[in-house]
């Protein structure tokens, strides 16, 4: 029997209850650990279904991958400049997925906007997927206002012009 294909369209407001769960569940499992309490609990409180809901209702684009009616990954952009999120179970880490989240998202910020740097904050355990992806950083570890320890990044597109003969 054959893989179910993974699947990546636009989330909409129906869907930030599933988002939540995720997203909720990598923080704990992945970025909690190397947090205070304090920042660890003002993270998971600005993950819930209702902020995933409200941002979504504000205009961040939510590219959600499925795999049937499993959702497996999320990635969040804000301003069509600032990834805000991106998750992938842990069970379906590895395949790809957060590349082609990442990969649709930018596309879509490039054909809505024509953006070309792209910014984010990321957790400690997720600065080498980042750099994976491109992204460099451009300063050192820091706590943000909230209190939780980022690393800015940032990526910079390059225009490819073709050549004619």
């Amino acid at each position: 029997m054959a893989k179910a294909a993974v699947s990546i369209r636009l989330g909409r407001p129906g869907d930030a209850r599933a988002v939540g769960v995720l997203v909720r569940r990598m923080t704990r499992r992945w970025i909690l650990p190397d947090q205070s309490r304090e920042a660890g609990l003002a993270l998971l409180s600005r993950q819930s279904a209702a902020v995933q809901r409200g941002h979504m209702e504000e205009g961040h684009r939510f590219h959600l991958a499925w795999l049937g009616d499993t959702l497996v990954g999320v990635a969040t952009m804000r301003d069509d400049s600032h990834l805000t999120q991106l998750f992938v179970g842990t069970r379906y880490q590895g395949r790809g997925i957060a590349r082609r989240l990442w990969q649709r998202a930018m596309a879509d910020a490039v054909r809505r906007a024509g953006t070309r740097r792209f910014t984010l904050n990321a957790s400690r355990c997720a600065v080498p997927v980042y750099r994976r992806l491109g992204f460099v950083a451009t300063g050192p570890e820091r706590p943000s206002p909230n209190g939780v320890l980022t690393t800015p990044m940032e990526l910079e597109c390059v225009l490819v012009r073709s050549q004619r003969a």
